[in-house]
């Protein structure tokens, strides 16, 4: 019986990239998540909330108009005293009517401007904590993709090992039957194959946590996934110096916009809780008309135009003010040292993603050759145990060496595209675009 060359089982069952049109691409599995993604989704709508902080912080520099309108039935004992004459006792019944509007601007207030300059910063925070979560939504689905994608060239290696071993197997005992092979042989040839057997099961069960981690950022069932281009070829960072990378980042990561709009957010809380002892001024116009508003002005129709301006001047309120504001100071400069935390991580997840993305480039060039060259190993290997020059345990080491080699080539390309995505998010410039431009990777 001839051997089938291992290497050639190595290619066919590698080379089995699907071609179902029901395949999810890297572009479907991004618009899904879109879609359907939990996290996103609360990042969406947490932002349309925080649009109307603005709003709502502006509402206290704008005209307050207010209406009130009251009716009441009135039953009164009245009792008029009058010198020299009998008391008048009377018991008139009507019904008041009284009715206002008002309308107050403010001239002088620190509290509302310190919430109009507040609610603009709780908007801009709101903008880039969404930045955030949009560019976290990038590399979860990259990272679950490329998971996914790695699991099932893991189990395709296994299988087909065990495969080769299997096949093996098979002519070792015919080999051990004829006299021309040895217990030793099939022994070793067994024991890699049990260990192939148990790495084909471990392979399924990564397979199935990998797509069910997939299926959760999408949102919906996937069934297969679009391969590796066999043309994948790794492109140098540009970018190359980390310097570089740095600056952007200190000036565009979204996380590190929001933690500094937190402080500006923080520094109007403590200029509201410094207006607690500031006057407020406001202009308050007053139309209103009363009818029998009172027993004095009873069958009186009364209609009162008014303008005028109104101060309020704070003196004490206990210390409440001055511990608030105390409080306020506190919690800046929280915000102040949480920045400074966020900007170190940052720069190491920087630093990380930076590190792997360069060392990809030079790590798949290498790999690929020694995919290569375990290629031409295991053929010679072969070709020397026929030969009568090398022995069965040769090929199983050529073997096994050829494995590991094509294992850590498809890590180090899912590990070039996850870090190209984690180095634009860090430095705050991943967009919708890179996953269109991270597509020519896949066929």
């Amino acid at each position: 019986m001839k051997l089938k060359p291992f290497a050639a089982v190595m290619v066919a069952l590698l080379g089995l990239a699907s071609v179902n049109a029901q395949a999810l691409t890297l572009q479907e599995a991004y618009q899904a998540a879109l879609q359907n993604d939990p996290q996103y989704r609360m990042a969406f709508y947490d932002n349309e909330g925080g649009k109307e902080n603005a709003k709502i912080g502006l509402s206290n520099l704008l005209p307050q108009l207010s209406a009130s309108y009251s009716a009441s039935r009135n039953i009164v004992d009245q009792t008029l005293h009058v010198d020299r004459s009998p008391d008048r006792f009377s018991q008139p019944r009507y019904i008041s009517r009284s009715s206002a509007v008002q309308v107050r601007q403010t001239l002088f207030n620190l509290d509302a401007f310190a919430r109009y300059r507040q609610g603009l910063a709780q908007t801009r925070e709101s903008a880039a904590r969404f930045e955030y979560n949009a560019a976290d939504v990038i590399v979860r689905v990259v990272s679950a993709y490329a998971d996914a994608l790695y699991a099932r060239d893991q189990l395709r290696l296994v299988e087909a090992q065990r495969d080769a071993f299997t096949e093996q197997m098979h002519v070792n005992q015919r080999l051990f039957e004829k006299g021309e092979g040895t217990k030793t042989d099939m022994l070793e040839v067994q024991a890699r194959l049990d260990l192939a057997e148990a790495q084909v099961i471990e392979g399924r069960d990564a397979i199935k946590a990998a797509m069910e981690t997939l299926e959760g950022v999408v949102g919906m069932p996937v069934d297969n996934l679009v391969e590796l281009s066999e043309n994948f070829r790794v492109l140098p960072l540009e970018p190359a110096a980390f310097e570089d990378w740095r600056k952007v980042a200190l000036e565009s990561n979204p996380e590190l916009k929001s933690a500094r709009e937190t402080i500006e957010v923080q520094q109007q809380e403590v200029r509201k809780a410094y207006a607690g002892h500031a006057p407020r001024v406001d202009v308050v116009g007053t139309y209103s008309r009363d009818d029998s508003a009172s027993i004095s002005t009873y069958q009186q129709d009364t209609v009162n135009r008014a303008i005028g301006i109104q101060v309020n001047i704070p003196l004490y309120s206990g210390g409440q003010v001055s511990a608030v504001a105390r409080q306020a100071v506190a919690t800046r400069e929280r915000a102040r040292s949480d920045l400074d935390a966020r900007t170190n991580k940052v720069m190491v997840e920087l630093r990380k993603a930076h590190s792997i993305v360069l060392s990809s480039v030079a790590k798949v060039d290498a790999l690929e050759k020694a995919v290569a060259s375990g290629n031409l190993l295991v053929k010679a290997t072969e070709q020397s145990i026929k030969g009568g020059v090398r022995i069965n345990l040769d090929l199983l080491n050529a073997q096994q060496q050829l494995v590991t080699s094509q294992r850590d080539l498809a890590q180090a390309r899912y590990g070039y595209l996850i870090g190209l995505m984690r180095v634009k998010a860090a430095a705050g410039t991943l967009s919708a675009g890179d996953i269109y431009d991270l597509s020519r990777y896949f066929r």
